[in-house]
């Protein structure tokens, strides 16, 4: 379909910009013809993050709001990531989890922080916890 290929050309460079190139490349190069359908929805970003009412910032934000909402802990992983990519500061991420914290329950807000932790903690934006016996550096 034109349209369809419009889309994904457009969307393309936007998702490898935001979730890295790697994991685009990688999640591609994975797909089967089964599995490639879901691919080119996943990549067809132009007609939502295509649109410049919206910065790529304020886009993260809102995907991290409704990822903690509708409890898809591996999704956030993967969104904490493309925030940190669009610039998005760690005390930025904490607010948004907060707030959708306060609407959406403590149990989602629990799962959303644990998985945020995680890839903060991996990308080196935040210092890693010490563990049980072991004193922070410092």
């Amino acid at each position: 379909m034109p349209e369809d290929s419009a889309l994904f050309d457009k969307g393309l460079p936007i998702r490898s910009a935001v979730l890295g190139s790697e994991y685009v490349d990688r999640s591609l190069a994975a797909a089967d013809e089964f599995t490639m359908a879901m691919q080119r929805v996943a990549t067809a970003w132009g007609w939502a993050w295509g649109d410049p009412t919206l910065d790529r910032r304020t886009r993260s934000l809102v995907n991290l709001a409704m990822l903690t909402a509708l409890g898809r802990p591996h999704e956030l992983k993967l969104h904490v990531k493309g925030a940190l990519n669009n610039g998005v500061a760690v005390e930025e991420i904490r607010a948004a989890l907060l707030h959708a914290t306060a609407y959406c329950g403590i149990p989602a807000g629990l799962d959303a922080f644990k998985a945020a932790h995680e890839v903060l903690v991996a990308e080196g934006a935040l210092p890693a916890a010490a563990k049980p016996g072991e004193q922070a550096a410092g």
